[in-house]
């Protein structure tokens, strides 16, 4: 077993680092921000991961994991910082990983071993990583050290299993370095371990995999579309398509979000601009949302003065993870153009008398989210934009009671219609 420091106790960062210390190693978990590091000490997680904080208190009350305040030598460095995205400019930020790099370099010792696992465009580890590291340490990667990438590829929701289960790719600088990388990987991997010929294949591997996942997403969204104007059901037409050994299309839904899909296609493009499919798939998976509101306007004629309650705004099913979240574009669709009855001085969603907001999972005070039935309480739709459990599991004859107009839109396919039409709703569905 080896020594490790984790760089970035996010999403990845903080699952990895307790994966490595339950398999043996002494790891060193750093984070540059000292909130994160101090809530950790603390025994506060922060994330809505099952079985996550547990993992993670046993970890560092079996000594493994040290949460520290400065980075550390050790023979590893592994580099879970994130990596921001301008939409506008479609330009990744880099910062975060320059940071972490001269934080590697500071520490670097002849003989370590430094991989890069965030999602970045081809070419960063090479062209930007490795010459930070060697200008702050003064050696030479492949020569002095090892130098790789190999990219996280798990799933918000089951994260612990991922780590431990899913296939990784490793991409090193040279021979050695893949080498010295898969020696570490092995120790908790159970899946198999690739290499590829250099870090930038590896880079983009990750970027393909996300890539071809949203355009997926989108030709199953557009058949939806598509099908609405034909007056059928695009979840039943899809489900019989599948039927065929050939065909396996996916189901749609209100747009993509997280961290990835809505992303990661566009660092395809930063050293290349051949992207012609990679735009559209990313125009027909946001304009879903809008598809959503004509949806809405179909079952209540007019908008104007009507309450909405919008029901998830994670941006997948039982996780607290709101980045990109669809369920959050609809928040800010509807409530576009309408006056609110209490500003917004936090930063967060102002409250509005056509918007209600409910999910079981976010914790974001920000948000101003009610409890279900403060949220339906006079509301003249519902809308499903998260496919959390406890969603299945509402009861749409109390519900009915509570509401001034009883419609629902299902933008996951998860209610059970029959019994949402029997309880007297009207009920669409994506």
């Amino acid at each position: 077993m080896s020594s490790v420091c984790v760089h970035g106790l996010g999403y990845i960062g903080l699952p990895t680092a307790a994966m490595l210390a339950a398999h043996g190693h002494d790891v060193y978990g750093y984070d540059a921000d000292p909130v994160v590091t101090r809530e950790l000490r603390d025994g506060d997680v922060g994330l809505d991961e099952p079985g996550l904080e547990a993992f993670v208190v046993r970890a560092m009350e079996s000594g493994r994991l040290e949460i520290v305040d400065d980075v550390a030598a050790a023979a590893y460095h592994v580099i879970c910082v994130p990596t921001p995205f301008d939409e506008e400019t479609r330009q990744p930020d880099l910062d975060y990983v320059a940071a972490a790099a001269r934080a590697v370099g500071s520490v670097l010792r002849a003989g370590d071993t430094a991989v890069l696992e965030s999602t970045v465009p081809p070419g960063t580890t090479a062209r930007h990583v490795r010459p930070i590291v060697e200008g702050e340490s003064g050696l030479v990667a492949g020569r002095d050290f090892g130098l790789a990438h190999c990219p996280e590829t798990v799933l918000p929701g089951d994260v612990i299993a991922e780590l431990r289960e899913n296939d990784r790719i490793v991409g090193g600088i040279d021979e050695r370095s893949a080498t010295a990388a898969v020696e570490l990987y092995e120790t908790f991997a159970e899946g198999e371990i690739r290499t590829t010929a250099g870090p930038t294949t590896a880079e983009f591997v990750k970027l393909i995999q996300n890539t071809a996942r949203d355009v997926e997403v989108a030709l199953a969204n557009e058949i939806a579309r598509i099908a609405h104007d034909y007056g059928i059901d695009s979840r039943e037409a899809i489900e019989m398509a599948n039927a065929h050994p050939r065909v396996d299309i996916l189901q749609p839904g209100p747009g993509v979000g997280g961290h990835c899909l809505p992303i990661d296609p566009w660092f395809l493009g930063v050293g290349s601009d051949a992207l012609d499919l990679v735009p559209t798939a990313r125009a027909v998976n946001n304009g879903m949302i809008g598809f959503v509101v004509e949806l809405l306007e179909e079952l209540l004629a007019d908008l104007d003065g009507k309450r909405v309650a919008v029901f998830g705004v994670a941006y997948k099913g039982n996780v607290d993870d709101t980045r990109m979240s669809p369920g959050l574009e609809l928040v800010r669709e509807l409530q576009h153009g309408q006056k609110p009855s209490t500003p917004a001085t936090d930063g967060g969603t102002p409250e509005t008398p056509g918007v209600a907001i409910h999910d079981p999972h976010v914790a974001d005070p920000t948000l101003r989210l009610q409890d279900v039935d403060d949220a339906v309480t006079g509301a003249d739709a519902v809308v499903i934009t998260a496919d959390h459990d406890e969603f299945t599991e509402l009861d749409p004859d109390r519900l009915r009671g509570l509401m001034a107009e009883p419609n629902v839109v299902d933008t996951k396919g998860i209610l059970d219609l029959d019994r949402w039409r029997t309880a007297g709703f009207d009920v669409r569905r994506v």
